[in-house]
């Protein structure tokens, strides 16, 4: 189910966050920790060539990162009867569950499993980090999921999408990065307002009348920071299910609190943004 980057952020207080060293100790703390993650995310892309890739590599890539966020999204959605079931306790949703049922629909969409991607390639690296990164939202929202007593608990695939992403950008960093983000007249989340960058391709390229459904647009272009990086918007669709929250009676205020669209199911809603850097 598409919320395409559009939720009141109402996960985050069920996020726990950890205790802030002060003074000095701070300082030293922020600086092992940058270090050693950039250690790790050195070693990790070691042997994997971040130049000599053609554009065709990362196109397969982009796509294969679109498509398993896709495919775990979709597990979040149907699932969301049994998340929001006040009655029960544990749900039997993990991150084991979710991999599992994303690599079956994941192999339906691209053909292969994603088990059978080179793990030492940079695909293989990328899809393992992304699928470690939805093994670690699942297992950190236990809690959430399995609550007692609640109904509605805020994880919906918009926020689920928004964490993996975000986990994913960590373990990734200066390599590759992702978000879901949309139209700003559909924006619901300003923490994944599009770029200069974006903006321009969804107003001229993916909003245009003759845009091909589905069809993808990837360039070369700088980000924000002024690095280079091959970069790829997948365009996403109001489904049925969307309607929920998305759909008529314009303005009427949904369950996330947010005011509906008025869309209409095959509406352009939003857009999965990636970034190769070179």
């Amino acid at each position: 189910m598409l919320r395409a980057a559009r939720e009141k952020n109402v996960s985050q207080r069920s996020t726990r966050r950890p205790l802030r060293a002060t003074g000095i100790a701070a300082i030293g703390t922020g600086c092992c920790a940058a270090l050693i993650a950039a250690a790790l995310i050195a070693a990790a892309f070691a042997d994997a060539p971040l130049q000599n890739r053609t554009a065709e590599d990362d196109a397969q890539i982009a796509k294969s990162l679109a498509t398993m966020l896709r495919a775990s999204r979709t597990v979040i959605s149907r699932y969301q009867d049994r998340i929001n079931d006040a009655k029960v306790g544990d749900k039997g949703i993990d991150g084991k569950l979710v991999l599992a049922e994303a690599a079956s629909i994941y192999q339906q969409a691209a053909g292969a499993s994603p088990a059978a991607i080179d793990s030492s390639s940079l695909h293989g690296r990328l899809i393992h980090m992304q699928m470690d990164s939805i093994a670690e939202v699942m297992d950190s929202h236990q809690e959430t999921i399995n609550r007692q007593g609640v109904g509605f608990k805020g994880f919906i695939p918009a926020v689920f999408s928004r964490l993996v992403n975000e986990a994913f950008g960590r373990r990734a960093a200066g390599v590759a990065e992702m978000k879901v983000t949309a139209p700003l007249a559909l924006l619901r989340n300003p923490q994944v307002r599009p770029d200069d960058w974006e903006l321009g391709v969804i107003e001229t390229k993916l909003q245009a009348p003759g845009w091909p459904k589905d069809q993808p647009f990837m360039a070369k272009a700088p980000k924000n920071d002024g690095m280079l990086a091959e970069r790829a918007l997948f365009p996403e669709y109001y489904g049925r299910s969307c309607l929920t929250c998305h759909g008529s009676p314009r303005g009427e205020i949904d369950i996330t609190g947010f005011p509906k669209e008025g869309a209409k199911e095959g509406d352009l809603g939003g857009i999965i943004s990636i970034a190769l850097y070179r």
